[in-house]
């Protein structure tokens, strides 16, 4: 028979452990309101304000014209004007536009003789969802403003549209989500594994009591955290072999770029990860403590870096949170070398922001470790 006073001693008991575990108990209340507010604001489908890189080669009244219609859209907005067609691909490569327009010199000449005219958009294809966005947005602009202009062109003697948007996609033109999810899966996987062994490292040895022999030996905090990287920088470089290698066979995702820069950058990430996953173990106290650090950190990753939803539809604040995660720079290096095929002079933006990240977050934990030995 169930005896509920014992029951009620059990459950006394274990509340003053939750009280005595304050960590644990401050995560736990914490986390879900965090995670809430973060996703709420961050899991949005929509996309606007996709940036523009322009070539206008008529310089007209009609080309300015056209180019405000798109500007003036809350889908679209322009980044940068530049001087030659092979320059809005550049912008394209380093990935400081999604699109590309390129307004020929004849474009005015044939829109006054009322002949048909074009307008050429390139697009970045690697994220299918916003290259279909982009197609649509652009060729909606363009042929409302067409219609403007049929109107009220008196020498167009034909129903045709008077400006044809032509839409080139690049780096993914069959929209493969494969090509765009794949690159985005590889990063998230490292960085899963990685940190979720590195974090029970020193929380392991706090827990085991092993960890005061630590102290008592010359060994400083710098060599202990290093030696403590070394074995799963070799395990992760050999898992980011294989998630490349399976990648091309399972899924057919091609390396366009060098494989040699890909997996030296990508070793770079994973130092990263595996200083982050130090810095949570240096600052917990049980392992349970460093599993909820952990999911308090990789879940909020996944949505903020770019891996599932476009960084562009978040608002500014949450945007600028995601300046601060390492899977995000290393999203667009994979993406840049595994679909764009880009080399490390298109990639020193992200390239910088990564090490930056990877020197601060080094330098807290080895100053934390000191504090913890202290």
């Amino acid at each position: 028979m169930i005896n509920i006073n014992r029951i009620l001693t059990i459950a006394k008991k274990e509340v003053i452990h939750i009280k005595r575990d304050r960590a644990s108990l401050v995560i736990a209340l914490i986390l879900p309101i965090f995670l809430l507010l973060l996703f709420g604001f961050a899991v949005s489908s929509d996309v606007d304000n996709l940036k523009l890189s322009v070539y206008d080669g008529s310089k007209t009244v009609e080309s300015r014209e056209l180019i405000n219609k798109l500007n003036n859209s809350t889908y679209l907005k322009v980044y940068e004007y530049v001087d030659t067609p092979d320059a809005v691909e550049r912008s394209l490569d380093y990935g400081r536009t999604k699109i590309g327009v390129i307004i020929p010199d004849y474009f005015t000449k044939k829109l006054r003789k009322g002949e048909a005219t074009d307008v050429q958009f390139l697009i970045d294809g690697s994220d299918p969802y916003i290259a279909k966005t982009a197609t649509s947005y652009s060729s909606q602009i363009v042929n409302h403003y067409s219609q403007l202009t049929f109107s009220n062109n008196i020498n167009h003697k034909n129903n045709s549209s008077v400006i044809k948007p032509y839409n080139l996609l690049l780096y993914n033109p069959t929209l493969e989500s494969s090509k765009f999810n794949i690159p985005g899966i590889i990063g998230l996987i490292l960085q899963n594994i990685t940190i979720m062994l590195t974090a029970f490292s020193i929380v392991r040895e706090k827990e085991k009591g092993t960890i005061e022999q630590l102290i008592m030996t010359p060994i400083s905090p710098l060599e202990l955290v290093v030696g403590k990287i070394t074995p799963y920088v070799f395990l992760a470089f050999f898992e980011l072999d294989i998630t490349l290698i399976l990648g091309k066979i399972i899924f057919g995702v091609d390396i366009k770029g060098s494989l040699i820069l890909l997996i030296f950058l990508g070793t770079i990430f994973l130092t990263s990860s595996l200083a982050i996953g130090i810095f949570i173990s240096t600052i917990s106290n049980t392992q349970l403590e460093a599993m909820h650090l952990s999911l308090a950190y990789l879940l909020p990753s996944v949505i903020l870096s770019g891996f599932v939803f476009p960084r562009e539809a978040m608002p500014k604040i949450i945007y600028f949170i995601s300046c601060f995660i390492p899977l995000t720079y290393f999203n667009e290096i994979l993406r840049g070398i595994i679909l764009k095929g880009v080399g490390i002079r298109e990639l020193l933006q992200p390239i910088a922001a990564l090490m930056t990240l990877i020197i601060i977050i080094i330098i807290v934990s080895i100053k934390k470790f000191k504090k913890t030995l202290d």
